[in-house]
């Protein structure tokens, strides 16, 4: 398995979190072109008047801003060690799908329990991920 391989779940994430990121003017601009915003709304963050699917895709943003970083770490110490195995590559991927499907649940419908149980399932995956990451560099030390 060629180590770089891991590169390409951890660019499929990036490039998601990127058109995530496109969708908060997108929603901001639309409810300021019908008036339900104005910019003052969001001097200081998002002020009480932004109506609640204008701050989805914001929050939406930040999920795929906190937990994700372990998951970039964990796959580049990964690469660095010479440890990425097909297993592992595997793993990355489901992490990537896992999370694609919470920002798709939280972009639309946004059920909590639903978005709840898919949050842990990508908690999970990461998890497995650095415990093998863990082994890996202890077997080499």
């Amino acid at each position: 398995m060629s180590q770089s391989a891991i590169f390409a779940p951890m660019l499929a994430l990036a490039g998601w979190t990127f058109a995530v990121m496109i969708l908060i003017p997108v929603y901001r601009f639309r409810a300021g072109f019908a008036g339900q915003v104005t910019y003052h709304d969001f001097k200081y963050g998002e002020s009480e008047r932004v109506p609640p699917q204008v701050t989805i895709p914001n929050r939406a943003f930040m999920n795929l801003l906190q937990v994700p970083v372990i998951f970039y770490v964990v796959c580049f110490t990964m690469f660095l060690t010479q440890g990425v195995t097909g297993a592992f590559v595997g793993l990355a991927w489901a992490y990537f799908f896992v999370r694609v499907l919470h920002s798709l649940v939280h972009l639309s419908y946004n059920k909590v329990k639903h978005r709840l149980l898919i949050f842990a399932a990508s908690n999970v995956l990461v998890v497995i991920m650095w415990i093998l990451a863990l082994a890996h560099v202890a077997q080499r030390s």
